[in-house]
């Protein structure tokens, strides 16, 4: 039965969630039962992504992006992929009707980590747009459940939230990005002499991302909400965290939250959440 393949690649989905990151595991536990699944279903497919072009250093990175790429869209196409990832998305992108855009869209952000070291401004705008911004959307499509006017009045917010958090990642990373892999997505920012001014000035930016994201969560629907909500305060008490290192130490070490304390932040927003003063 295709029922129980289906049940075994979310389960597949909900595991590499599990297993790669607690902050976002944690947010989806908290969303309604129906959203689930299909949340880690996109969480799954875009975390693959993520791991061929940042750690499979010994292995053919591009024609690896290439081949899940062509499986990707195989998989939309038959709706079906013994790829237990791929499965689940695919179930996920046919049945909420997932822009195929945005879908190519992110698939060319990875591409650009295969080659791209330094960023422009137009070019780290799309590297944005494409990372994290569309994942945004697909997790909206879902939140929204065919209200395309619901959809369109949350877009934009939703865009800007997904930016605050991988501006956040970028800023977290700096360590690995700059000294592992040689990537500078910061444009006219000197690593060589990377300063509490210029990490300022990047915190300052990232704040404005995350009001406007802060807007459209709290007109989510109840059974989202709470959930996205757990995300974007882990994210917040990780820029805190950032703002308050100097410099030298965010270039130097990954700046973390601890799981103890992300369970008391999750303690705490669900008494906000409960009494309904997001």
């Amino acid at each position: 039965m295709k029922q129980l393949f289906d049940k075994v690649s979310f389960e597949a989905s909900k595991m590499i969630t599990r297993s790669y990151s607690t902050s976002f595991a944690l947010g989806i536990y908290c969303l309604d039962k129906k959203f689930r699944n299909p949340v880690y279903g996109i969480y799954g497919f875009v975390r693959f992504a993520d791991e061929i072009v940042d750690t499979f250093h010994d292995f053919p990175k591009g024609q690896l992006l290439e081949k899940f790429t062509s499986d990707t869209w195989e998989a939309i196409h038959l709706k079906i992929s013994l790829n237990p990832v791929l499965n689940s998305f695919q179930s996920v992108v046919n049945e909420y009707g997932v822009d195929h855009e945005n879908i190519a869209t992110f698939l060319r952000s990875m591409e650009m980590d295969l080659q791209q070291k330094e960023y422009t401004n137009s070019e780290l705008k799309e590297y944005i747009l494409g990372s994290a911004e569309v994942v945004g959307l697909m997790c909206l499509r879902i939140f929204c459940q065919g209200d395309n006017d619901y959809y369109n009045r949350l877009k934009a917010p939703a865009m800007a939230l997904g930016s605050a958090f991988q501006k956040i990642n970028f800023l977290r990373d700096l360590n690995a990005d700059y000294q592992s892999l040689g990537r500078t997505y910061f444009p006219n920012v000197d690593m060589t002499d990377f300063n509490d001014d210029v990490k300022k000035q990047l915190e300052a930016d990232i704040e404005i991302d995350f009001r406007n994201g802060y807007e459209g969560i709290k007109q989510l629907p109840k059974g989202a909400r709470f959930g996205v909500y757990i995300a974007y305060v882990y994210y917040f008490a990780l820029l805190q965290k950032i703002k308050n290192t100097p410099a030298n130490v965010i270039l130097s070490q990954r700046i973390r939250i601890p799981n103890q304390k992300k369970y008391g932040l999750l303690v705490k927003s669900y008494l906000k959440h409960s009494f309904n003063i997001l």
